[in-house]
């Protein structure tokens, strides 16, 4: 498996687990039967646990871009020194953002987000 296929299943492992904690503060919250059904008022989650839900919601659109670039890639048979690094600084990139969006860091949040998006833009130069 190349490095950048490696880096997707990373990206989409992570991306597959984070709702595990906000989960399980929503049934905290809410009770199991509410964290299951659907309340007429559910009672809020608890701030960390919203912005992971956010942040998650966010890696899963982003995973969309960044699976397509390096299925493309792959099935193009590009892959250099850029779109190595690329995928691998886009791993951490995304976990930082995961982890500072929960946290609650404005700064790093929108930091790492531009690093990861930065990534992107370098794995769809290396398709033209």
């Amino acid at each position: 498996m190349t490095p950048e296929l490696t880096s997707l299943a990373w990206v989409a492992a992570f991306t597959a687990v984070l709702w595990v904690p906000y989960i399980l503060n929503t049934i905290m919250v809410r009770g199991l039967v509410d964290a299951v059904g659907y309340p007429a008022e559910p009672k809020p989650l608890a701030a960390w646990a919203a912005r992971m839900k956010a942040a998650h919601y966010n890696a899963v659109e982003n995973l969309v871009v960044f699976a397509s670039l390096v299925l493309v890639a792959n099935a193009a048979g590009v892959s250099n020194e850029t779109t190595v690094l690329a995928c691998k600084v886009y791993v951490w990139a995304r976990v930082v953002h995961a982890l500072v969006y929960t946290l609650g860091v404005p700064w790093l949040r929108t930091l790492s987000f531009a690093v990861a998006w930065v990534c992107l833009g370098a794995l769809f130069l290396q398709l033209l």
